[in-house]
């Protein structure tokens, strides 16, 4: 039986654990350092540890046979070069193979070199000639900080006062830190996003469900870009040709080209799509962006929606043995509605009292992302996003109707929720 760790706090390692504990092969499942709802799950054990060393130390006392690494910073640090120099398990990219994602100037280089579909882009660290080439190429444009920034590094502007305000906040106002010393700034495409996430296990790839992902906070598409405000699996825009396109075009090529690069990629790969059309009507698959893990809150739908033993297909991803390896999908299509904290994305609030919160079941789910649990026992806002409630149905109406419903028992001062989460493919349903 196996013994897992999982790192991370957040909705996307609550969502993994829980399916992890579901595998027949598991024994405990551990998350370092975990949330109230994962503390709140008799299935899964909360160790509080960050520090990466210390994490090593403790998988290495304990035999941990399996580590899965949820979010970006500790892959970005090198927790996968760190476990495996100590001969430990572990599924992840090295510190080499996710600057895939750490870095947007290595990830539009490499596509660049390599022949991957993308935005057409330039890199900059000085502000006037930044502002320079926004001037010379014109509004909509997209202002990207270089390194990571939580999700929110994006500025999609619509009109050059926008475009030239992200980079006084980027590279003039130290907005993100040294994530954003540096700019990428690139066309605007337009079309459907979609999110495609596989495994690699260094050669071999295995295409998890499709998904898509709401960025923006409001409904319609509108307001400030977040981490993403909810998601759903499958995404029909992501038919069987723009499938057999995106692993022909992108993600074996990426996954190859890697390999050239003397960089072997291990992990989950996230590629950000957008699908769109050329003048003479043929599908267009271009990548927008590299994640080196699992997207959040795409894994929450995803993880609703996957059967058998994922601790099995996690374990021959990390042992270089995916070949030949299949998922087993539940047939329904599931929905994720993120609830975010008062003030997200800009400034949340914390502290407010989580009510309404219910046992899941056959079709209802709760995922936990920013909470923790007061002295009273009492579940608490901790973060931006605070949950992600996703329902399960024959459609993805269904399962639209579901997750609103279950939404809408959960209460929190200043909760916020978009309301049309799977806008895109219930139109397509409807007609």
């Amino acid at each position: 039986m196996l013994k897992v760790l999982v790192i991370g706090s957040g909705g996307r390692e609550h969502a993994l654990a829980w399916r992890l504990a579901q595998a027949g092969s598991v024994e405990t499942v551990y998350v370092a350092p975990g949330n109230a709802g994962t503390a709140a799950d008799k299935r899964l054990t909360n160790l509080p540890i960050t520090d990466l060393e210390e994490l090593r130390d403790w998988a290495l006392a304990n035999a941990i046979d399996l580590t899965v690494v949820g979010p970006e910073a500790p892959l970005a640090k090198g927790v996968v070069n760190l476990f495996r120099a100590s001969g430990l398990t572990i599924f992840g990219p090295t510190k080499e193979a996710a600057q895939l994602e750490s870095s947007k100037d290595f990830a539009k280089n490499f596509m660049k070199r390599k022949g991957i579909p993308t935005a057409d882009y330039e890199t900059f660290t000085d502000c006037e000639a930044a502002h320079a080439y926004i001037n010379a190429k014109g509004a909509p444009i997209v202002i990207k900080a270089d390194g990571l920034a939580a999700g929110k590094g994006v500025v999609v502007a619509m009109t050059l006062d926008e475009a030239h305000a992200a980079v006084d906040d980027m590279l003039g106002g130290h907005k993100f830190g040294n994530a954003g010393a540096r700019v990428v700034i690139e066309e605007f495409l337009t079309g459907e996003e979609a999110s495609f996430i596989v495994m690699v296990d260094g050669k071999n790839v295995l295409p998890m469900a499709s998904s898509q992902d709401h960025k923006r906070l409001l409904d319609a598409d509108q307001g400030p870009n977040t981490g993403g405000m909810g998601a759903y699996s499958p995404a029909p825009v992501v038919t069987r040709d723009v499938h057999e396109q995106v692993m022909r075009e992108i993600i074996e090529p990426t996954v190859r080209g890697m390999a050239e690069d003397g960089i072997e990629y291990t992990g989950f790969l996230y590629a950000g799509l957008m699908v769109g059309r050329d003048a003479e009507g043929r599908t267009t698959v271009k990548t927008l962006e590299f994640n080196c893990r699992m997207g959040d809150p795409e894994t929450q739908p995803i993880m609703s929606r996957i059967k058998g033993d994922f601790a099995q297909t996690l374990l021959a991803a990390a042992k270089g043995e995916l070949a030949g390896v299949t998922l087993e999908w539940d047939d329904r299509a599931a929905l994720g509605v993120v609830l975010a904290a008062k003030g997200y994305p800009e400034a949340p609030e914390k502290g407010a009292v989580i009510t309404g919160l219910f046992d899941e079941d056959d079709a209802h789910v709760v995922f936990h992302a920013g909470t923790k649990t007061a002295e009273d026992g009492s579940i608490l806002v901790s973060g931006g996003r605070v949950l992600c409630v996703v329902g399960l149905g024959d459609n993805i109406t269904a399962a639209q109707k579901a997750a609103y419903e279950a939404a809408a028992k959960i209460h929190f001062d200043g909760m916020q929720m978009r309301s049309d989460i799977g806008y895109r493919a219930i139109a397509r349903e409807a007609s």
